[in-house]
């Protein structure tokens, strides 16, 4: 089975780039499912419902999110409505929507999806690792195909969330940070794993904004607004290859997809 996997959606240039080449990459690369993180999918900062329509239109399977996923309003009871679009698993229980889900692929395979945040330099939430435990059992009742997109910011976190898991899971892929890294290996107990799968938006930016007003912040300490930068767009992740008997990763990959021409976003 084959799975790519896309970074946080940055704005209009993000979802622009996923409407043109997302479909054609699908049916080139012959992937079998599609994972997206789309939390900054709302003119940088959130995703709502029309939106989040908009993506699965586009061939994907299961959007999963983050901090930001709270901040646009209409989306909070829709996600109680729409299982594909999760929130991190490890928020308080009475929490609107999901953290978990298990969809099938377009080949007919079960396959379980999780989205953890972490708590190092983020808001305190209950522990991932205790909620990746309960949750890893739970689905590989259903599949032994499970992927976690654990949302943080330290790269230490994410290291020992893959090694925790690492034999449990088919895939552990961080985002956050918007900065794809470049250690992606498989373990050794048979689990794919990434630090961070980096950012499907601008990159001639600050991860997604407008770099002139964040240096302008940086020299002047002073509030300005964050605007979407517009060029250089890119959709980043990667490509990953399990076998279907028993769930563990056989192939990882990046993946950079961008527009013909290198076409601008105004």
């Amino acid at each position: 089975m084959k799975t790519l996997i896309l970074g946080d959606v940055v704005g209009r240039p993000g979802r622009d780039i996923l409407k043109v080449v997302l479909g054609g990459v699908i049916e080139r690369e012959g992937f079998d499912f599609v994972i997206v993180n789309g939390e900054n999918a709302a003119a940088g900062s959130g995703i709502t419902k029309r939106l989040t329509e908009e993506l699965l239109d586009c061939g994907i399977d299961v959007i999963t999110t983050g901090d930001h996923v709270w901040k646009k309003r209409d989306v909070l009871e829709y996600l109680d409505e729409q299982a594909c679009l999760l929130r991190p698993a490890n928020y308080p229980d009475d929490t609107h929507g999901q953290g978990h889900v298990v969809v099938s692929s377009r080949t007919g395979l079960s396959v379980g999806v999780i989205n953890l945040i972490g708590r190092v330099f983020m808001n305190p939430v209950d522990c991932p690792f205790r909620k990746a435990d309960r949750l890893v059992k739970q689905l590989q009742k259903e599949t032994n195909i499970i992927f976690v997109d654990f949302h943080t910011e330290a790269t230490s976190e994410k290291i020992a969330m893959g090694w925790y898991l690492d034999g449990q899971v088919s895939c552990m892929f961080g985002t956050h940070t918007h900065v794809p890294t470049a250690d992606e290996r498989i373990l050794p107990k048979g689990t794919a794993y990434i630090t961070d799968v980096g950012m499907t938006g601008p990159y001639d930016s600050v991860i997604g904004r407008d770099k002139e007003k964040v240096i302008k912040t940086f020299l002047s300490r002073q509030p300005e607004r964050f605007d979407v930068a517009v060029h250089d767009v890119r959709a980043s992740g990667i490509s990953v290859e399990v076998d279907e008997k028993t769930g563990k990763a056989t192939e990882i990959k990046r993946v950079v997809y961008q527009l013909e021409g290198k076409e601008e976003h105004v």
